[in-house]
């Protein structure tokens, strides 16, 4: 397939280099002109405006917020005046469900496509094509989409015809590994008071009862401390349990843990972690009992 990808990230890079192992003709396109280059070494096509990257039969945005998909996404030359009509829009960052409304609208006046599908898995998964994604949206659309899906992960999940039920799902995966966070960081806190080291704690612990990726991964970064460089950083952890509360909100849901959670992350942001990955909000626990210095 002939497709745009807009937002060449420590997510999208990766991505977009599998579409092209996979053999699709890529059009890519970043604010940042420089990441382009890898990219094009590997034959993809550069293009200098968001229009040049929706000539293809889908564009595929990973940008890091609402307001840069947003800004993308509406005015003269923004994705929806410039994509094709019958073609698709793939949004496969984390924005909130509000957005992901208004896109589907905005697409479907103009006579297009728009599909919801959102990953799971950090920059190793995304380079390595092991994402997981949650998708949504009309099935001709997801049927002409699916090869690109295919490409960039090892499983694709579909969440039915309404593109921000993918957004929704997202949104609660983000809250609960953010609560394993949070928790190993409360654990690992009590045990390190008593003197346990953390690296055989997590061995015991990913080799027992949790042995499920979110505490093998989350659990070595803790206990190592490897918080920088981020791969997924800590502003973009307090934006999406924000984003969550919000949806939460709207639905008459209470969650009065994300609300707690979306506090640590301000608090980790307030004391200089902006740059840490979103992991080191487990460190707030350690301080609080003593045990390690500040995470910023």
């Amino acid at each position: 397939m002939k497709a745009g990808f807009i937002g060449l990230g420590n997510m999208g890079s990766g991505m977009a280099a599998n579409l092209l192992q996979a053999g699709h003709e890529v059009i890519v396109y970043n604010r940042t002109a420089e990441k382009l280059k890898p990219l094009v070494d590997r034959g993809g096509l550069p293009a200098a405006r968001v229009a040049e990257a929706c000539r293809g039969e889908a564009v595929i945005t990973m940008l890091a917020d609402d307001g840069a998909l947003e800004s993308l996404a509406f005015g003269p030359e923004g994705i929806v005046s410039s994509l094709g009509r019958g073609a698709v829009h793939i949004s496969m960052s984390t924005v909130s469900v509000a957005l992901s409304q208004k896109l589907a609208e905005a697409h479907a006046r103009a006579g297009q496509s728009f599909v919801s599908a959102p990953v799971f898995g950090r920059p190793d998964a995304a380079a390595a094509a092991r994402l997981f994604i949650a998708a949504a949206g009309a099935p001709e659309a997801l049927e002409k989409i699916m090869p690109l899906l295919e490409a960039m992960g090892q499983k694709v999940f579909l969440f039915g015809e309404t593109p921000w039920t993918a957004n929704l799902i997202k949104l609660s995966g983000n809250f609960l590994i953010a609560s394993v966070i949070e928790a190993l960081g409360e654990a690992m806190a009590l045990v390190g008071k008593a003197g346990v080291e953390p690296g055989p704690y997590v061995d015991f612990l990913t080799s027992t009862l949790f042995g499920a990726p979110v505490y093998s991964t989350y659990g070595k970064l803790i206990a190592e401390r490897r918080f920088d460089p981020a791969g997924f950083a800590a502003p973009l952890g307090h934006k999406d349990i924000g984003l969550a509360l919000a949806a939460a909100d709207s639905l008459r849901v209470p969650m009065p843990l994300a609300s707690l959670i979306r506090d640590r992350f301000l608090a980790l942001l307030a004391q200089g972690g902006e740059k840490l990955d979103w992991s080191a909000v487990a460190q707030l626990a350690a301080k609080d009992a003593g045990v390690a210095a500040p995470a910023g």
